[in-house]
């Protein structure tokens, strides 16, 4: 079945509009995790401080990622200083990595995607690569973006690089804290933001991995209804519970590949 096939089949545009609740869940449900995470990482708690930092850098990936797709329900400016805030906080260039995401969506899985090229490796292979992922997904939007994706990369970077520099120059341990373990998250996202959902889907790249488990789709914030991502990028992940339903009910025969 086709991708457009399956777009005629699943009734899936009103999902596209959120609620006043909704729309502010998805805007500020990074914000318990990030002051969580601070609180006890500034009292020295460090370990206790790990899991709220990790689910600040997933609700955070979430934020940014319906960011890419204008599924925030805000308006421009709004959307986009999400970007740039999250850049900040999350240790990254969020403008680099909206590029080669939406070109992984034209190009998914092909010498043109970049984003997805750990996809076809060895699940400890895209975890070594982590870091290089990284460092490409910079080069290439300021090789091949245009001037908009380079303007913002540069101002994200240099944001980023004057938090570094400040956190280290004073010796604000929380802050040197949220830097080392926002770097590491960074350097993980080729395995679990591209293996875990794409591996093993060349032969049919727009029918992602996808998650059914509900207590694992609840700690992960949805982030793993990826074939429903893919075929309906414009529906918010706030949504995609409601449309994995709606796929299952319409196409009970579609192939699914659990993801974890």
């Amino acid at each position: 079945m086709t991708h457009e096939e399956i777009l005629k089949r699943v009734e899936w545009r009103d999902l596209k509009k959120l609620t006043i609740k909704e729309l502010l869940i998805e805007n500020n449900l990074t914000i318990p995790w990030f002051i969580v995470s601070i609180v006890l990482a500034y009292f020295g708690y460090y370990i206790a401080a790990l899991p709220f930092s990790g689910f600040f850098f997933l609700t955070a990936l979430r934020q940014v990622h319906n960011g890419f797709h204008n599924t925030l329900g805000t308006n421009k400016f709004l959307t986009w200083f999400t970007l740039y805030s999250n850049s900040i906080l999350m240790m990254v260039s969020v403008h680099a990595v909206k590029y080669n995401h939406l070109r992984h969506h034209r190009y998914c899985l092909t010498e043109d995607d970049y984003e997805g090229k750990s996809a076809g490796m060895t699940w400890y292979g895209a975890i070594l690569y982590g870091p290089i992922h990284m460092f490409l997904i910079h080069k290439v939007t300021l090789q091949h973006g245009n001037s908009y994706y380079r303007r913002n990369v540069v101002l994200e970077l240099f944001s980023v690089a004057a938090v570094i520099f400040l956190a280290f120059y004073f010796n604000i341990h929380v802050l040197i804290y949220h830097i080392i373990i926002m770097i590491g998250g960074e350097f993980l996202m080729a395995f679990f933001a591209v293996w875990t959902v794409h591996h093993d889907t060349t032969d049919s790249p727009e029918l992602a991995r996808t998650q059914r488990s509900r207590w694992k789709n609840a700690i992960t914030f949805s982030m793993f209804y990826h074939m429903e991502h893919h075929l309906f990028p414009a529906v918010p992940t706030i949504k995609l519970p409601e449309l994995a339903k709606r796929i299952d009910n319409a196409l009970p025969d579609l192939e699914k590949r659990t993801t974890f």
